[in-house]
């Protein structure tokens, strides 16, 4: 691509991609598409985004297209590769000047340099660090911060490197230029603390922002630059020299207003010093060591004393908090049970702590938590006044702790009280007692204390186990406040019923239940919403998710809690608050099973509204399919009147080419599956939702056990119709799996097979014939993996067993493919049945191989008398498996042999689940299966008697003979009684 005639044409079309017009846009970009793989493109491209005369929008497309194409085509491997003369020439131009006056697309400059460096520096770049170092001693301020900005982003993205070889370049990189980086960023920050005293704020603005990205970049080169930091002067002098320096910023910030220019800015720096701790506590903790005391004493200091007043702010206080909380729980500072074999490092770091967390020092922190950081601010209180539900479930799980002050304090108290609780154990209980009886409802601040209080005791609730007597301070005194009704109140309501939760899987006696839950029906009543969400949310792990539930206490407050539940989830609004309840509901259900029937009907009228209501929801739309699934479970075989709504909320779940099934399909799955199971029969609209299985199965994806688990549900349902349908298309699908899948999914697709080959032995082996030579073949090769040997001789034993006609056709087959006779490729096959029947460990496959290779007699076939002993051994190995002495009546009786109990008069044990429709047809089905119908014993001596006849006394005592005696021994025994 010629540079000068190129540009202009190039410099057009980039123009018109930034058209709003689609009919002008769409054309430009597939254009520039068709270039991205045109030599000199990315060199026009050059010419353009740093041209500062043209349309910054055209010039910020420049960039990212040249951004995308380091991505796609600056491998030398890449198809359609970038040369290396145009790649040189493209970096020796990224470095020329550092001189862009818009920001946005010198930080975008900054990231595609640093994205050639991450593949180039410093082999094919070895000019680009020292091109920077020498760009960030100019006089010149854009000029310095571009460069700096360019530094900082190259550093960032060459210490995420990880491979060992990566990783010592970095370092040996942090080595050279360490002494530099300080001395720039000490410079830089010295700079602005003396402008910003001066007052002059443009200029102190600007050092500012290069302190930052200074210190950005010292923070990589210190975290990933070094194996053994500790070892390192100048960069344990760095960290011992942050706590200076945020003092001194920490008191900057007090002089000047919220409203200063400077403050946000300063606000960051400040931020970033202390992500410089965290993470070289968290990348480096023994070289840490050193530096516990002084973390331990500037944290407390400012965030649990009155040093922190007038400077701190809300994230510089997460952040101190997380500090303290790291070294708290760090394993490293935690010596093991025998002490003297911990390592002295170790000894050392428990020994700082223990000398910094003394009496008085715990119980601060510990008080100040409760009462000061606890406490419902004005701004949580206005929230729970005007927006109740973001109130209500305002995230508090997962990595929250870290962002917000909130769940932050609540985490660092937990770890502080588990580690000090004997010293701290005395403290809360003393909180508690001074805060024993009724609270002035006029009294706002008392409230908000003992609110605090309980918090505070639902944390500790498994450390105070021994210290509360709970079930006497739940009837003297929780249950009296959850009864007072006043509206100023309800910060209590909310925080007992909370507080119930927390130590009810703790310590709590099985007869204050009921009287549990019927203050649970009367607080979803509650006028308060927050209360009313609290208190379903509660239910969700108290009564419903914990192990103590007895459901015969539940039963008479069941129809109660689930219409008021059912009423919360139509008031709330919010998608979150409605996921929240639909989640209890959910567990309700799961719980109460089947005895949630008569109660069920407003939801199952509710959903479908719902489902369309949160068509941009696909979250929400996940939370109604779990509930789908235990509402199917419960109602069973009447989920069928759910079909309207049901059957297409599957196949929209299950259908790969809707968008919506990246967020859908895994729940869908489990409805799809959970409505086979519970089906009566599977119905014209179940048997068309099939069509969505083969795109899954191609998917091959961690779905692929729940799609086998659908495909069985489908077989067991004994619909002839869903073998017409999609039997030819299974089984391609089915051969296509088995070219690229594991062993477990192997085995996973022959269990299928084997399942279909036993439901319809006369038409599964025809129609699924193409999967029979490899599984004949595999056999006859000794395959290695004993799992999946295990299955093809299930296989094969069907089709031996229940389909002779099918199994000689495969065995002319086979013999043309080994270009042997059928009775040599026969005794092939008996030998290595014979050897690998070790490897088939399930009694009921044992006993297929035997029910399958004597059912070849009586027989003249001189292979199979050649084979006779081979059979015989097979067969008394299975009866030794499957024989069960009868004492008194000295008789064997096979084990696996099921009476003939019609499905629905199968007798449920007290605490087990009713069984599904699919364990009645799957019983139905084990009934006439001969694996479960058939005696092995009888019919050992129905085919021995059959042999016997057929080749006469003499004959039959030959062929005997050529059984061991030990084995003919115990045959007769098993033989002679039954």
């Amino acid at each position: 691509m010629d540079l000068n005639s190129a540009s202009t044409v190039v410099l057009q079309v980039l123009t018109q991609a930034t058209s709003q017009d689609s009919s002008v846009l769409k054309p430009a970009e597939e254009q520039l598409k068709q270039w991205e793989t045109q030599p000199g493109f990315y060199s026009v491209l050059l010419n353009i985004f740093t041209n500062h005369c043209l349309d910054v929008n055209v010039r910020w497309l420049a960039v990212l297209y040249f951004k995308n194409g380091i991505e796609r085509y600056w491998r030398r491997v890449a198809p359609n590769a970038l040369s290396e003369v145009e790649k040189s020439s493209l970096r020796a131009g990224l470095i020329t000047n550092f001189n862009e006056p818009v920001n946005q697309i010198a930080t975008q400059i900054a990231v595609l340099i640093a994205k050639v460096a991450r593949l180039d520096c410093p082999k094919q770049w070895p000019e680009l660090i020292p091109t920077l170092i020498e760009s960030v001693k100019v006089q010149d301020d854009l000029l310095q911060h571009r460069a700096l900005l360019t530094f900082y982003h190259v550093t960032k993205t060459l210490s995420s490197k990880r491979l060992a070889a990566d990783r010592k370049l970095f370092q040996d990189l942090a080595s050279e230029i360490y002494t530099f980086a300080c001395c720039l960023w000490n410079h830089h920050a010295d700079t602005f603390l003396r402008q910003i005293c001066s007052g002059g704020d443009p200029a102190a603005i600007s050092s500012l922002e290069r302190a930052a990205l200074s210190l950005k970049v010292i923070r990589k080169l210190t975290v990933h630059g070094f194996t053994e930091p500790h070892q390192h002067a100048e960069t344990m002098g760095f960290l011992n020299a942050v706590f200076d320096r945020l003092r001194q910023f920490l008191e900057c910030s007090r002089g000047i207003g919220a409203e200063h220019a400077c403050r946000e800015r300063l606000e960051k720096i400040i931020i970033l010093f202390t992500k410089v701790l965290l993470d070289f506590l968290d990348q480096h903790p023994f070289s840490f060591i050193p530096l516990i005391q002084k973390s331990l004493e500037f944290a407390v200091s400012y965030v649990f004393t009155g040093t922190g007043d007038g400077v701190v702010f809300e994230r510089f206080i997460v952040h101190c908090m997380r500090l303290i909380k790291m070294i708290v729980r760090n394993e490293s500072f935690k010596p093991s049970k025998n002490f003297e074999d911990s390592k002295p490092e170790t000894i050392n770091a428990h020994q700082i702590k223990m000398s910094f967390f003394t009496y008085p020092t715990l119980t601060e922190i510990c008080r100040r938590l409760v009462t000061h950081y606890f406490v419902l601010n004005e701004e949580e209180r206005a929230m729970w006044e005007e927006d109740p539900e973001g109130f209500a479930v305002e995230e508090s799980g997962g990595d929250s702790w870290k962002y917000s002050l909130r769940p932050c304090s609540e985490v660092l108290f937990i770890d502080i009280f588990h580690e000090y609780s004997q010293t701290l154990t005395p403290v809360l209980l003393d909180m508690v007692h001074t805060l024993q009886g009724p609270t002035p409802i006029e009294d706002l601040n008392a409230l908000l204390i003992k609110e605090t209080v309980y918090n505070a005791v639902g944390l500790a609730a498994y450390e105070l186990f021994d210290s509360v007597d709970f079930n006497e301070w739940f009837k003297n005194q929780l249950l009296g406040e959850l009864r007072i009704t006043h509206d100023r109140y309800k910060l209590l309501r909310r925080r007992v019923i909370w507080l119930i939760g927390q130590w009810v899987s703790v310590k709590f006696q099985a007869d204050l239940r009921p009287s549990l839950y019927e203050v649970i029906v009367n607080l979803l009543q509650d006028q308060d919403l927050v209360v009313r969400i609290e208190t379903a949310t509660t239910l969700n792990f108290l009564p419903v998710d914990d192990f103590e539930f007895r459901t015969e206490q539940f039963l008479p407050y069941l129809e109660s809690l689930f219409q008021l539940l059912f009423q919360l989830l139509q008031q709330v609004t919010e998608c979150d608050t409605k996921m929240q309840v639909l989640h209890v509901l959910s567990c309700v259900i799961e719980r109460v099973n089947v005895q949630i029937r008569p109660f069920v009907g407003c939801l199952v009228q509710y959903l479908p509204l719902l489902w369309k209501q949160s068509e941009e929801h696909n979250m929400l739309r996940c939370a109604i399919l779990t509930t789908l699934i235990h509402l199917v479970k419960g109602l069973g075989g009447d989920s069928q009147n759910l079909y309207p709504f049901l059957l297409p909320v599957i196949q929209l779940s299950t259908d790969v080419s809707q968008p919506p099934h990246v967020y859908l399909l895994e729940d869908g799955l489990e409805l799809w599956l959970a409505t086979l199971e519970n089906s009566l029969s599977v119905t014209p609209e179940l048997l068309h939702i099939f069509q969505n299985m083969s795109a899954l199965l191609e998917l091959s994806s961690e779905n692929l056990r729940i799609c086998f688990k659908i495909i069985n549900a489908y077989i067991f349902s004994m619909s002839s119709e869903f073998l017409k349908m999609y039997a030819a298309g299974l089984c391609q699908s089915f051969l296509e799996l088995l070219k690229d899948i594991t062993v477990e999914g192997q085995v996973q697709v022959l269990k299928v097979v084997e399942n279909i080959l036993m439901v319809n032995p006369d038409v599964g082996p025809q129609m699924f014939h193409a999967l029979l030579p490899p599984v004949f073949r595999g056999i006859l090769e000794g395959e290695r993996y004993p799992v999946v040997m295990s299955t093809y001789l299930g296989v094969l034993g069907r089709v031996l067993l229940q389909n002779k006609n099918c199994f000689f056709t495969l065995l002319n087959q086979m013999s043309l493919e080994c270009s042997q006779e059928p009775n040599q490729v026969l005794g092939n096959m008996f030998e290595m049945w014979v050897d690998r029947m070790d490897n088939i460990t399930q009694p009921e496959r044992r006993k297929l191989s035997a029910l399958a290779v004597i059912s070849l007699l009586p027989s003249t076939d001189s292979v199979l008398q050649d084979k006779f002993c081979a059979i015989i051994n097979i067969c008394v190995e299975s009866l030794h498996d499957l024989m069960t002495e009868d004492p008194e009546t000295n008789t064997y009786r096979d084990c696996l042999v099921m009476l003939h109990t019609e499905p629905q008069d199968i007798q449920v044990k007290e605490d087990d689940e009713p069984p599904t429709e699919q364990d009645k047809r799957k019983r139905i089905i084990a009934l006439r299966d001969p694996v479960h119908a058939v005696s092995l014993q009888q019919f050992v001596y129905e085919k021995l008697k059959a042999q016997q006849e057929l080749l006469g006394d003499e004959g039959f005592r030959s062929l005997m003979e050529t059984v061991d005696t030990e084995i003919v021994n115990q045959l007769q025994e098993f033989l002679q009684r039954f």
